[in-house]
């Protein structure tokens, strides 16, 4: 399990490393860190590949919204039938069930403010199961699935001896 554990936190690191790359990092054979690799793609462990893009530095004009949704689950289905409703407008990024105040944070992705009100207001608003909204707009990035939008930032913390 920590070998897995060594690959997958290498990859989501960086996921162009090489299956060569990794087994380098980790003193361990190629052919062992294929194999791996391989078995936790057909076991739906890696989903994906993904590249990070700062959009803010071709496209300052898209607007990010984290959406709020308090919703009434829906008997024998729970969540679920809801999240599947929301995941497959275009817009939406990414649903997260959570605890607290709200059920699920939605993040959804337009080319203005208005075009994220106007998603809220005609798209989720108006879905049987949703009894409220809160709308969070982006203003700015700062790390984002471990990367940092802006240069590193120097650790500040004081070191005692």
């Amino acid at each position: 399990m920590e070998f897995t554990r060594k690959i997958l936190s290498l990859l989501e690191r960086n996921a162009t490393y090489s299956p060569k790359d990794i087994a380098e990092l980790l003193g361990a054979e190629e052919s062992r860190v294929e194999e791996e690799i391989e078995r936790l793609k057909d076991t739906g462990v890696i989903l994906g590949t993904k590249t990070l893009i700062n959009w803010d530095k071709i496209a300052p004009e898209l607007t990010v919204a984290i959406i709020e949704l308090k919703v009434t689950p829906q008997k024998g289905e729970g969540f679920d039938k809801i999240a599947r409703e929301i995941y497959y407008f275009p817009e939406v990024r990414s649903v997260t069930l959570m605890s607290g105040g709200f059920d699920l944070s939605v993040t959804v992705v337009g080319n203005s403010m208005k075009d994220v009100a106007m998603f809220v207001g005609e798209k989720l608003s108006t879905l049987d199961t949703v009894v409220s909204t809160a709308t969070h707009f982006v203003l700015k990035n700062y790390k984002v699935d471990g990367v940092f939008y802006t240069d590193e930032p120097e650790d500040e913390r004081v070191i005692t001896l």
